[in-house]
């Protein structure tokens, strides 16, 4: 299987006056919803859709629940998720408190198994591509 790429055409956000350029992009091709995951999981085991449909959503809320617990929450072979923040500096640690924070995210490490699927992976190209 092979994974579709594009060519967007993109402006520097961090300075508009520079000229657009052309980058290449991967292309979706389409989506999963919860649902067809606890309808696929059911597919692969033991278990009705109902329960993989509530094994997930308590997985969902649990997830969420540790991140905001402060916690790392190691997602099996797939990788790891942690929130992360970035704050304003200042020359003194008086200076600083909790209005300080700037930005939230969620950050997400892969595993080494899933980085061995992103060395593995191979690409398509659509139209517009010359190499």
């Amino acid at each position: 299987m092979s994974l579709p790429l594009k060519i967007v055409k993109k402006r520097d956000p961090r300075d508009v006056t520079k000229p657009t350029k052309f980058y290449v992009s991967t292309k979706s091709t389409g989506e999963v919803t919860f649902e067809e995951l606890a309808l696929q999981s059911a597919g692969q085991c033991t278990v009705k859709e109902p329960d993989c449909y509530a094994v997930i959503k308590a997985l969902e809320h649990n997830v969420k629940d540790a991140l905001s617990q402060g916690k790392i929450v190691r997602f099996g072979t797939i990788g790891s998720f942690q929130i992360s923040i970035s704050s304003h500096g200042a020359e003194t640690k008086e200076e600083l408190g909790i209005k300080s924070v700037k930005q939230k995210r969620v950050l997400f490490r892969p595993d080494k198994r899933l980085k061995i699927l992103l060395s593995s992976l191979k690409f398509t190209k659509e139209e517009g591509f010359n190499k």
